[in-house]
């Protein structure tokens, strides 16, 4: 079994400290000039151009996303002989909360190990990555690169993602958004009350229906929805209504299984109000997260000689979900949690917000940066971790987890 000798590691950490202060300064900036979904335009600038500063081709707008971008070291034309790793970064921000999932950290640390590898390996064989993905947080970025394939001939993915708990894994969940509109007839509810078909009326009905099925469902899977349009007058009978649904599962086949139920839902309610239903699907479907254990264990130890210990996540507890699961499911990757305040705090906050430009979150940067490197080192450099990797994704996906 190979092994990467621990001098490497060390140069890696001397090349992540060498730039602390302008991978700091990076966050900071687009921490001061938050951008929401494929608005980040500023962000992928100041990103590709610090790539580009250091030797790294980039393309920009792939996926016809203006504001993705692949940064490449290594073989033109995308990955050729040998392996290939990828660091993903992450640099959207939240309506009127800015940066109040730290996304600006995974950009920076994403950012900083891309760097450090290029440095502290100077020629190799094959093929590193720093892939831009906008829009996780409303629309799926990553959706969309999969979708380009982006990722084919990638053997690991690699990000982090600042937050209250120190996970070595992200029990994030497969999510969907669906609109459910329900068209009925238009009539003045006391002077032709028989003649109106209440689209409003039935769209209740259908949350209702939603509020039963959601005490039998597995762990992991809820549905949660909004009126989005409710009708125009109270002296009219609602000739339209709709409400928007975002569905979660577990894994992604209990997501199937739980947008299928919403759809018969609406269909029998339909029916039993004598409207008409109409069901779409709102953006791209993120996947669960499949965690590589091969190297997320190579991570943890990476980011534990910085004095930052992981555990697994607390039995039951879901986070959320992130289009990365579509990525994971299809490549070897992780998306580790590291805390930059404490268990009682909360991400989506303004409170979180502000954490993100604090001390810990500079010293979370450095870290997950240099841990980030190294794993992509182990990768690089080691088959047997390659082929494990490999073999652990594949365990996974015949075992539907």
């Amino acid at each position: 079994m190979s092994q990467v000798p621990e001098s490497l590691y060390a140069r890696i950490g001397q090349e992540v400290a060498a730039r602390e202060d302008r991978l700091w300064d990076v966050s900071l900036a687009l921490h001061r000039e938050p951008e929401t979904a494929y608005e980040e335009h500023r962000a992928a600038r100041l990103l590709t151009g610090e790539l580009e500063r250091e030797g790294f081709e980039v393309e920009r707008g792939v996926a016809d996303l203006p504001t993705a971008f692949v940064a490449r070291s290594g073989p033109a034309g995308g990955p050729g002989e040998g392996p290939c790793v990828a660091l993903l970064m992450e640099y959207d921000s939240l309506p009127l909360l800015g940066h109040a999932c730290g996304h600006n950290l995974i950009a920076s640390a994403g950012l900083g190990a891309a760097l450090a590898v290029r440095a502290a390996l100077g020629e190799f064989e094959g093929t590193l990555l720093a892939v831009g993905a906008p829009a996780e947080e409303r629309g799926g970025g990553k959706v969309a690169e999969v979708a380009a394939g982006l990722f084919e001939g990638v053997d690991a993915a690699l990000m982090f993602h600042p937050g209250v708990h120190d996970w070595a894994w992200a029990p994030l969940t497969a999510s969907a958004q669906v609109r459910v509109g329900f068209h009925g007839r238009a009539a003045h509810p006391t002077g032709s009350p028989t003649e109106g078909i209440d689209a409003l009326g039935a769209l209740i009905q259908l949350f209702n229906t939603l509020g039963v099925l959601g005490k039998r469902l597995p762990p992991g899977s809820h549905v949660d929805g909004i009126v989005t349009d409710g009708g125009r007058a109270t002296n009219i009978v609602p000739e339209y209504a709709e409400g928007l649904f975002g569905l979660r599962g577990g894994t992604t086949s209990a997501l199937e299984e739980l947008v299928e139920e919403l759809r018969s839902c609406a269909q029998g309610v339909a029916l039993a109000t004598r409207t008409r239903v109409e069901v779409t699907d709102v953006g791209g479907r993120y996947e669960h997260v499949r965690d590589n254990e091969v190297l997320s264990g190579l991570f943890t130890g990476h980011l534990g000689r910085g004095g930052i210990r992981l555990s697994d996540p607390a039995p039951g507890v879901y986070l959320g979900s992130s289009d990365f699961g579509n990525v994971s499911t299809r490549v070897p990757g992780i998306h580790p949690w590291v805390a930059i305040m404490g268990s009682d705090g909360s991400r989506h906050t303004p409170e979180f917000a502000e954490a993100a430009v604090g001390p810990r979150a500079r010293r979370v940067m450095s870290a997950a940066a240099e841990a980030l490197a190294c794993t992509a080192a182990d990768v690089l450099l080691r088959p047997d971790v390659r082929e494990r990797a490999w073999a652990c994704l594949k365990a996974k996906a015949a075992a539907g987890q």
